[in-house]
């Protein structure tokens, strides 16, 4: 077993003695509130980190998963696993449609129409009353209907039940980045022209990322609903994509472990910076700019790369010493036709 599954392995066991640790059912609530964004934090990844397209969107279609879930259970009795379903497959068709007119574009002009998108889907969810009740919101939606003897009607029982989508989506994810389609995903983010060239279809490619990574945000925008058991626009509001953004900077852009890390570590920072009241702002602004600036690459970008440079350190006096007692290769003479120059 190499060092990395026993790594995942440990932060597995962790998570399962966490409610044995916790001091009352808040911290439940706090972690797993923190599980559902490093869900959509980790989808987030998929087309930023590792495709390379930066997507201001995604809280919005983590608003579209929620309120599939919170339409469907409150004005049509749609049992809850059903909508559950729906919301991760809705999100999807709809990221079809916005991926497939959004990734025309590159760059900049990429990322300004997704924000442009996400406020439509704010306004949208604001101002059709009919459909999602304006800003009263969506109440009464119903939690998640208990599976054979397994009820989730504590915040014991609902953090499990987080905590296993949360390790189900990252296990997905791994195999996903680890794939052939992963490879293309980084090769597109490295360079469209090399990626193109190398014969990757990139508008297909790019697309299947998208899709992928807003399957992830509806999956966890119908967790969300069933957990809070309360909808309103301030979901699809646009910072929190810049909150997911900041929990992949800190963590580690384009890492597995870095958007997971980074979406526990902040919400825990912030609460532990709530006796500061409206000031906890202008503490932890500071401390995240510098963070930015000296550690650039986030906590597992920094430690993936100080591990690397230490073991081409490590190899460098054993090449040396390969280099020093190679044989010498005879080298022929060259014949100058027998004249001397004077």
């Amino acid at each position: 077993m190499n060092r990395a599954t026993l790594g995942w392995l440990a932060l597995f066991v962790a998570g399962l003695a966490f409610p044995l640790m916790a001091g009352n059912d808040y911290h439940l609530t706090v972690m797993s509130t923190a599980y559902i964004y490093a869900i959509a934090t980790i989808g987030l990844n998929l087309i930023t980190g590792y495709t390379g397209q930066f997507n201001l969107a995604h809280a919005g279609f983590m608003a579209v998963g929620a309120y599939t879930v919170g339409i469907l259970t409150v004005d049509h009795q749609v049992p809850f696993w059903l909508a559950f379903a729906l919301s991760g497959f809705v999100t999807a068709a709809l990221g079809a449609a916005v991926g497939a007119v959004s990734l025309r574009l590159k760059g900049h002009y990429f990322s300004i129409f997704t924000l442009c998108v996400g406020y439509i889907m704010f306004l949208v969810i604001e101002k059709w009353e009919s459909l999602t009740h304006g800003t009263v919101g969506i109440i009464g939606i119903p939690g998640p209907s208990p599976i054979g003897p397994l009820v989730f009607d504590t915040p014991r029982a609902l953090y499990y039940l987080v905590f296993f989508f949360l390790v189900l989506g990252i296990f997905v994810m791994r195999r996903i980045v680890n794939s052939l389609m992963g490879r293309s995903f980084m090769a597109i983010r490295n360079s469209d022209a090399l990626a193109e060239a190398l014969g990757i279809r990139l508008m297909r490619t790019k697309l299947l990322a998208f899709v992928l990574s807003v399957f992830y945000a509806g999956l966890a925008g119908g967790l969300y609903a069933g957990f809070v058991r309360f909808l309103g626009p301030g979901v699809a509001a646009v910072e929190h994509t810049f909150d997911m953004t900041m929990y992949m900077l800190v963590g580690g852009l384009g890492t597995l472990l870095g958007p997971l890390l980074g979406s526990i570590s902040v919400p825990w920072i912030t609460q532990y910076l709530q006796f500061l009241q409206e000031y906890r702002f202008l503490v932890f602004g500071p401390i995240l700019v510098l963070l930015v600036i000296f550690v650039p690459h986030g906590i597992v970008g920094s430690w993936l790369g100080w591990r690397a440079r230490r073991a081409s350190q490590a190899a460098e006096p054993a090449a040396a010493a390969q280099r020093t007692t190679a044989p010498l290769k005879a080298v022929p003479s060259v014949s100058t036709g027998g004249q001397r120059h004077a």
